[in-house]
C-alpha cells in the first residue's frame, strides 16, 4: 500500500511542483507583501527582502481611501449593466438558435466570433465607433442629435461606462450563447412531446422546462461575470484609461475607473503593498457576491 502511494505521488509531483512555484508560492508571497511597506529601493528578487512590517496598515489605508470606494462602486455598476444583460442576451440567442432554422450553424458562428477575438482589438474598433465623427454620432447627427459630437460617447460622463459595458456585452455574449445551446440541445424531446400533448404554450415550456434547467449556466455565468468585472483592465485602458473626470466626495475620480484599473495605477506607483491588500479585499467581495447569487439562484429553485 505504501509503494502504491507513493507511485501515485510521484505521478502528481510534476503538478504540484508548478503549482507550487506558479500558484501556491505567490498567493503566499503577496500576503506577505500585503503586510509590508514597498518603497523604490526593495530588492523584490529577493523574497524576504528590507520590505518594513506595516501590519494591517494598508488595508486600513484602503478603508479610509475614497478613491478606491469610489473605483468598488464603478465596478458594482458595471457589474449590473453588463452581468444580467449579457446573461439575458445569451440565452435570448440560445432558444432562437435552438429552433430548427436555416443557417443556425452559420450565426452560432457568427455571434461566437467576436469572444474569440483579443480585448485590444475589440477595444480599438469600439473606441473609433464611440469617438465623435464616429459611426454612432454619425448616426444621431444625421437624426438630428448633436449631444455626443463634442465629446463622443467615451468622453460623457453618463455614457462612457454605459458605452463599455454594452461593447462587451455584445463582446461575451457569444459564450454564453454556446453554453446555453448545449443545455438546451441535451434537453430530450421526448420531454416537450408530453409538454405538447398537455398543451403547454411556448412561454410555459421555457418557465416550466427550459429555465430550471438552464440555472447551473446562468450561476457559472453569473460567477464568472463577477470576477471578470472585478479583474476588468484592458478595455478601460484603450477606451477611456479611466476618463472622464468627475467628483465623488470633494476627491477628483475617474468616472470609468474600476477596480482592475485603479489596482494597475497602484502597480505603476511602486505600491505593491498597497495593492496587493486590495486584491485581498475584493477577492473576499468577489466570495461574498458569488455566495450571494448561489443561495439566491438556489432559493429560486
Amino acid at each position: 500500500m505504501k509503494r502504491e502511494t507513493l507511485s501515485a505521488y510521484s505521478y502528481l509531483l510534476p503538478f504540484l511542483t508548478v503549482f507550487g512555484i506558479f500558484l501556491a508560492f505567490p498567493v503566499v508571497y503577496s500576503i506577505w507583501i500585503s503586510l509590508h511597506k514597498v518603497t523604490l529601493t526593495t530588492n523584490l528578487y529577493h523574497v524576504f527582502s528590507d520590505m518594513k512590517f506595516a501590519g494591517l496598515a494598508n488595508y486600513k489605508e484602503i478603508w479610509n481611501n475614497v478613491e478606491f470606494w469610489w473605483s468598488l462602486i464603478v465596478t458594482i455598476l458595471y457589474m449590473i449593466l453588463t452581468i444580467p444583460t449579457g446573461i439575458f442576451l445569451s440565452m435570448i440567442l440560445a432558444v432562437l438558435l435552438n429552433q430548427k432554422i436555416k443557417w443556425a450553424s452559420f450565426f452560432q458562428s457568427a455571434y461566437f466570433l467576436p469572444n474569440i477575438l483579443d480585448m485590444l482589438v475589440i477595444g480599438l474598433i469600439w473606441k473609433f465607433m464611440y469617438s465623435p465623427d464616429g459611426l454612432f454620432d454619425t448616426f444621431f447627427m444625421k437624426i438630428g442629435i448633436d449631444f455626443f459630437h463634442e465629446t463622443g460617447f467615451l468622453g460623457n460622463p453618463w455614457t462612457a461606462l454605459p458605452a463599455i459595458a454594452m461593447a462587451m456585452v455584445l463582446k461575451g455574449a457569444g459564450f454564453g450563447m454556446v453554453l446555453f445551446l448545449t443545455a438546451l440541445k441535451n434537453i430530450s424531446p421526448n420531454i416537450f412531446e408530453a409538454a405538447d400533448l398537455d398543451g403547454l404554450t411556448w412561454w410555459q415550456k421555457f418557465r416550466y422546462i427550459q429555465a430550471p434547467l438552464l440555472k447551473p449556466i446562468v450561476l457559472f455565468l453569473a460567477i464568472t461575470g463577477t470576477m471578470a468585472c472585478l479583474n476588468a483592465f484592458t478595455e478601460f485602458y484603450i477606451m477611456t484609461e479611466g476618463r472622464p473626470i468627475s467628483t465623488f466626495l470633494g476627491e477628483t475620480v475617474g468616472v470609468t475607473k474600476i477596480t482592475g484599473y485603479y489596482l494597475f495605477e497602484k502597480f505603476t506607483q511602486i505600491k505593491y503593498g498597497y495593492a496587493a491588500a486590495m486584491s485581498y479585499f475584493l477577492f473576499v467581495f468577489a466570495l461574498i457576491i458569488s455566495y450571494i447569487n448561489y443561495r439566491w439562484l438556489r432559493e429560486k429553485g
